[in-house]
């Protein structure tokens, strides 16, 4: 099981990555997300193990991650300067002055990009994954559980933290402590839901949520870093430009502090999850229940299917 965790996130990164080369947002948000996958499944399941490489792979990973990061912010930023575009009582040329600047930015971050990929050997890479997956084939040591329990169980304590040291103020630089946190809880409970972890599942579910609200709430502070840089530059001394400017900043402002209030509503139900996380998932993560083998019924009725209950 431990190597099909492995293999189905190299996967998922070999096949989008082509497509974050080729400058496809969608690629790239995907790719950067496989090797976050992969980062938080290499050192876990690798516990243990000897002459996989595995700490190789991970450094590569790191590599990627971080070349993609840049850009996929950028991509962000342009999606939400397209969609201002769409409220009408904006001033289309502040607007338009902001999207110049962001896909400059973005194509200058992506020429850096490309660099930054040229120097990671993929193919060495997927080698240095499969070695993994056959040292874990052949392994009998069960080490990542407690691993992987230990990143959990330590995860949802310092989100737990951060949500206290948030309070209820609007404190961009708590709040984002708050979306990192909740991010990495987030990965550590995939990798358990998918190791057949059932509390797990709703569990990232919730924190899903929680995420994509402060992540939305990041982007839009992001955005008004760039409204920031276009009013500082010579752009913005044309008649009114800056006043403009202003207007989309007071808006963009304004739906920060409107999901500022839907994410403090939201603080009882993501210290609910924390400790769930501690009764219910962290025991199945150390001492997982005995499942019943798959039983096949190969009668005429059946004509071949599963059994009731079993998987498609």
């Amino acid at each position: 099981m431990t190597s099909r965790l492995l293999l189905r996130r190299a996967h998922a990164l070999r096949r989008h990555l082509p497509a974050a080369v080729a400058g496809e947002d969608i690629g790239v948000h995907q790719a950067r997300v496989a090797t976050r996958r992969l980062r938080e499944a290499v050192p876990v399941l690798a516990t243990g193990l000897r002459g996989s490489k595995a700490g190789k792979a991970r450094k590569k990973i790191r590599k990627l991650t971080r070349a993609l990061g840049a850009v996929r912010e950028l991509d962000v930023t342009l999606h939400l300067v397209e969609e201002l575009m769409q409220v009408q009582h904006l001033p289309r040329p502040a607007l338009e002055e902001l999207r110049r600047h962001v896909i400059q930015e973005r194509d200058r971050r992506r020429e850096v990009m490309l660099a930054r990929l040229e120097t990671v050997n993929t193919d060495k890479l997927e080698r240095r994954l499969e070695s993994v997956a056959e040292a874990l084939d052949t392994s009998t040591v069960e080490g990542w559980r407690q691993v992987l329990s230990a990143r959990v169980r330590k995860r949802a304590a310092r989100l737990g933290d951060a949500v206290l040291q948030a309070g209820q103020m609007y404190d961009p630089e708590r709040l984002h402590a708050v979306r990192i946190a909740a991010k990495k809880l987030r990965y550590g409970l995939e990798l358990a839901a998918d190791s057949e972890v059932k509390p797990a599942a709703p569990m990232v579910r919730r924190i899903k949520r929680v995420q994509d609200l402060l992540g939305r709430l990041h982007d839009l502070q992001v955005l008004e870093e760039h409204i920031t840089l276009v009013q500082s530059s010579p752009a913005a001394s044309r008649p009114g430009m800056h006043e403009r400017l202003g207007r989309v900043a007071g808006h963009v402002e304004a739906e920060c502090r409107h999901l500022h209030a839907q994410y403090v509503m939201m603080t009882p139900a993501i210290q609910d999850v924390v400790e769930k996380v501690g009764t219910t998932v962290i025991p199945e993560i150390e001492h997982p229940r005995r499942r019943r083998p798959l039983k096949m019924a190969l009668s005429g009725k059946a004509g071949g299917r599963v059994a009731a209950g079993g998987r498609r």
